[in-house]
């Protein structure tokens, strides 16, 4: 069944098109992935499917009474709202009361309690909330716009994991390649490059890729006719031909036409990526920076303890682990801006490093473009030479207009180019990037990726966008925290090796949990005695469960299937199976448990 569609939308800001003659519609079941470079007005043609926001032409037409959520890039509260009221605000509260309480169960937040206040949750739980917010509505198309932006990685594979058995379907905005790959089957590519701004490719982003690629090739290669095509007619009339017969008008209003398409053409298959190259220092010691024993504990919780590095100019370290383990508070350590509790940190004489802050907090608000990059005067110094500050800002994809506007008004992916726009003024020994990723495009990534291979001195990297970790560094240092609040810290040569690691982690812990539950409950005193029912259900659960486990496993491999994936009834029907055989897994775990605790 089709829950949305719109036909021929447009468009405009401050007199820029930023797309129109736009068609496109999501039935029920799709899990749809919205990609395109940063500017092309992503999250514009989202808040205008949500209703938040007015096309300039063209129709949005729903399913009659289609209930939809939508999942904001940064959520907005009311001051001092809890999480409960926050939960409830959307909608009628004696209705929605127990769906709010199994939502809040369901995302986790049950650990804060209901009156804990959203204000003082960090970026990612608040994401949560606002989750919850929309879900609790029941919708039967979600919206999301940048979900796994502020998002440690264990909340993303959670993310991924909870749209996966999502019994909706769901439009999302996101750069993270393989957050795409895992929960989508189906891209929308909103790209002036494309005829009407739209294409529209069944499967994941594989598939996506592919079809990009053909189409491309395709237009460069129309180009090249049509170029020569022009050129032939340009020459025959040269040659002064007379335009006083029909035929004659017609070739030379033909050739008048095929002008424009070829300039045409030419702006759309014009590569338009910033240019991204750090500026490396003269001189690069072997050891850049040294780690020394170093201990560093909050709150009497232990971040990381007796830890030693060497920093080299080959050094490619992406720090991975959930929020509050201890990254930022080992980058800090490292710059020289908090000291360890013991160990000590020596920086290479006269050490040069430039820092990406995860906020960007450096970039000045209020002040315009220009005068963040170039603060005083005309020119900046970059590479050894002098260069006119509003060239140089080109080379990030800022246009003249642009330049002059309060940062404050740029996009996030706007003021992340900015930032590295600065960054690149300064020589560096070391590169220390927090979170660089957030809000750019794939084509910027890219230029980003490649960038920081050929920079000669060491880089390290926090980021959630894992194909991007993996990319660019050899190896990825995990802050591993344990059931038992200490935090261990792990080496992996990838990204994949890490999360296999994790996931064994995560069933290790989950089986010494249960043997310290039936340890408990054998220790504590005379056991009750069951009812013969009882007794038969404990008896039968373990294998009740896993004959769950294997029709979940089987619905879930059936859904995947490319010929299954193309019916959106069936696809339906199976994540209904899903959801209900989820749900009942789900309450046989927790009878269990109050059955073993009986005994």
């Amino acid at each position: 069944m089709l829950l949305i569609n719109t036909h021929k939308l447009e468009k405009s800001f401050a007199g820029k098109s930023l797309f129109s003659n736009v068609s496109l519609g999501i039935e029920d079941g799709e899990r749809v992935g919205l990609v395109g470079p940063n500017g092309a007005g992503k999250s514009t043609l989202l808040r205008i499917l949500a209703g938040q926001m007015d096309a300039d032409g063209g129709d949005v037409t729903t399913k009659k009474g289609l209930r939809m959520g939508f999942l904001e890039q940064t959520p907005t509260f009311a001051k001092d709202e809890t999480i409960l009221d926050a939960v409830l605000s959307k909608a009628n509260y004696d209705e929605a009361i127990g769906s709010a309480y199994e939502w809040i169960a369901r995302l986790e937040l049950s650990q804060f309690g209901e009156d804990f206040k959203v204000e003082e949750l960090s970026g990612g739980w608040k994401k949560r909330v606002a989750l919850a917010r929309e879900l609790i509505l029941e919708p039967e198309l979600l919206l999301l716009d940048e979900p796994t932006n502020h998002l440690d990685v264990s909340s993303i594979l959670w993310l991924e994991e909870f749209l996966e058995k999502a019994p909706f379907a769901t439009l999302i905005i996101t750069h993270d390649r393989l957050f795409l790959q895992r929960v989508t089957n189906k891209i929308f590519d909103l790209d002036p490059k494309n005829p009407n701004y739209l294409l529209s490719v069944k499967g994941g982003y594989l598939e996506y890729l592919e079809a990009k690629e053909q189409l491309l090739q395709a237009q460069e290669q129309r180009e090249v006719v049509l170029k020569n095509t022009l050129r032939r007619e340009t020459e025959w009339l040269r040659r002064g031909a007379k335009a006083r017969q029909t035929k004659q008008k017609a070739r030379i209003e033909r050739a008048g036409n095929l002008k424009e398409d070829v300039q045409d053409l030419t702006a759309k298959n014009a590569a338009r990526v910033a240019k991204i190259e750090f500026k490396d220092a003269e001189r690069n010691p072997q050891k850049l920076i040294e780690v020394d024993h170093i201990t560093k504990a909050y709150n009497g919780r232990v971040l990381f303890k007796d830890f030693s590095y060497l920093v080299n100019p080959k050094t490619r370290l992406a720090l991975l682990g959930d929020n509050g383990t201890g990254k930022s508070t080992l980058i800090r350590i490292l710059l020289g801006l908090e000291t360890p509790d013991s160990g000590r940190v020596v920086q290479a004489d006269k050490l040069k490093v430039a820092y990406f802050e995860q906020n960007r907090e450096t970039l000045k608000p209020k002040e315009s473009v220009l005068k963040n990059i170039c603060p005083e005067g005309d020119y900046v110094h970059y590479q050894g030479q002098y260069v006119f500050a509003r060239s140089y800002l080109e080379r990030f994809l800022f246009n003249r207009q642009q330049m002059d506007l309060p940062v404050e008004k740029l996009s996030g992916g706007e003021q992340s180019r900015l930032r590295l726009a600065q960054l690149m003024l300064n020589e560096a020994q070391v590169l220390i990037l927090d979170e660089p990723t957030n809000d750019l495009d794939v084509a910027t990534l890219t230029v980003l990726e490649e960038s920081l291979k050929e920079f000669n001195g060491a880089v390290i990297l926090v980021t959630h966008d894992r194909y991007f970790m993996d990319q660019v560094a050899s190896q990825i240092m995990a802050f591993h925290k344990r059931p038992d609040g200490s935090t261990t810290l792990e080496n992996f040569a990838g990204y994949l090796q890490w999360e296999e690691w994790f996931e064994e982690q995560k069933a290790l812990e989950a089986l010494e949990l249960k043997k310290d539950a039936k340890k408990e409950s054998k220790s504590g005193g005379k056991p009750v005695k069951l009812s013969f029912k009882e007794k038969f259900e404990l008896e039968n659960m373990e294998a009740t469960i896993q004959a769950l486990e294997e029709k979940l496993s089987a619905a879930q491999a059936e859904s995947h299937k490319p010929e299954i994936v193309s019916q959106a009834a069936k696809v339906q029907e199976l994540y209904t199976q899903i959801s209900e055989l989820q749900n009942q897994i789900d309450k046989l775990y927790a009878r269990w448990a109050e059955l073993e605790a009986k005994v």
